[in-house]
């Protein structure tokens, strides 16, 4: 259990945290969290005098500390980051630890323990940009690493899975729309498709190493992950995950280049 703001609470509270100190519950682990200052000190002496033990968390205020922390934090993730690396992640996300942490976790895993200034560019760039389309285009030309790249960083971003799902959909679909037609002419798709020219280019570059029988597949697959993400699944993250996996995995198996 933890109680937060234990400087600030009321006096009912306290006394009741002191005399739990006298007789704890050996089967409770207990921690309070006091910001500093005077208020409640005595709160404080009775816990220490209790056997509790105490860790102090030095307030981290200047970029300089945010900084110490980054590289503690890629240390203990088993990395190393360059100073000018570590100062441009600081730059990037500001003065949140918890982002800070997760950050350097994530870049230490992507990077294989090695992060210089770089990682950190190519990190955040593609948090930025990445979208539902973003995945849905990786999952269609066959990069199994790469949309789940995307898919990660969407999800971090707060991409809702909704939209995530729906982008693959219209991506399979439009290929298969574009597939089924008889002609290569970007033009005369668009004209009897009533679909965009670019849009058609587009899908045409997307369906390359696709067999028609394999879209049909991954129609499949997509209406199952459009009801997964609404509520069918336990996980809509793990649903999409797994819907990526067996998209790629179709066109794999069933593209036109295979054998």
């Amino acid at each position: 259990m933890v109680v937060t703001g234990v400087h600030e609470a009321a006096g009912a509270l306290a006394d009741a945290l002191t005399g739990y100190a006298k007789e704890p519950d050996p089967d409770l682990t207990l921690v309070v969290v006091h910001n500093g200052g005077k208020r409640n000190e005595a709160l404080l002496k009775a816990f220490t005098a209790a056997g509790a033990a105490v860790d102090e968390c030095p307030k981290i205020s200047s970029t300089g500390d945010r900084i110490a922390f980054v590289r503690s934090e890629v240390r203990a993730a088993g990395g190393r980051i360059t100073p000018d690396a570590a100062a441009a992640l600081v730059e990037a996300i500001g003065a949140d630890l918890r982002q800070l942490s997760s950050a350097a976790s994530q870049l230490t895993s992507d990077f294989g323990g090695t992060i210089d200034a770089d990682a950190v560019a190519r990190f955040h760039r593609g948090q930025a940009e990445v979208t539902g389309f973003t995945v849905a285009e990786r999952v269609l030309v066959g990069d199994r690493r790469g949309a789940l790249e995307m898919l990660r960083w969407a999800s971090q971003r707060g991409v809702a899975h909704v939209l995530i799902a729906d982008a693959i959909a219209d991506g399979v679909r439009t290929a298969a729309r574009v597939t089924s037609v008889r002609s290569s002419n970007p033009g005369e798709l668009a004209r009897t498709l009533k679909m965009p020219p670019w849009k058609v280019k587009k899908a045409q570059s997307q369906a390359r190493g696709w067999s028609i029988e394999g879209l049909q597949l991954a129609i499949g697959v997509a209406a199952d992950l459009n009801a997964d993400v609404k509520g069918a699944a336990a996980s809509a993250e793990y649903a999409l995950e797994r819907a990526v996996r067996r998209i790629v995995a179709i066109r794999a198996s069933t593209g036109r280049g295979r054998g």
